[in-house]
């Protein structure tokens, strides 16, 4: 009657979880040489939002990109600092 399935779920638990906690920091690193290594949150209104995502559509590129590309060229690199 209660017929369990080996199959994993979506939400089924590692089974060596010091292992699992290991390999997500070896991803976040590969990231990091990227360039791309802290999440910035920031609290806009939904009518900004709104029109944040239409205009990144309307430009073909991702909001995450076109705000790396906004803080870019608000906030350069100057000499001295390193990347």
């Amino acid at each position: 009657m209660s017929n369990h399935s080996t199959r994993k779920g979506f939400a089924s638990r590692p089974a060596d979880p010091e292992r699992w906690i290991k390999s997500a920091e070896r991803k976040s690193s590969a990231s990091a040489a990227n360039g791309f290594t802290a999440r910035l949150t920031i609290d806009v209104t939904p009518d900004q939002r709104a029109r944040i995502k239409i205009v990144a559509f309307q430009r073909g590129i991702t909001v995450a990109d076109m705000l790396r590309d906004l803080f870019a060229r608000e906030f350069p690199i100057t000499d001295g600092e390193t990347p």
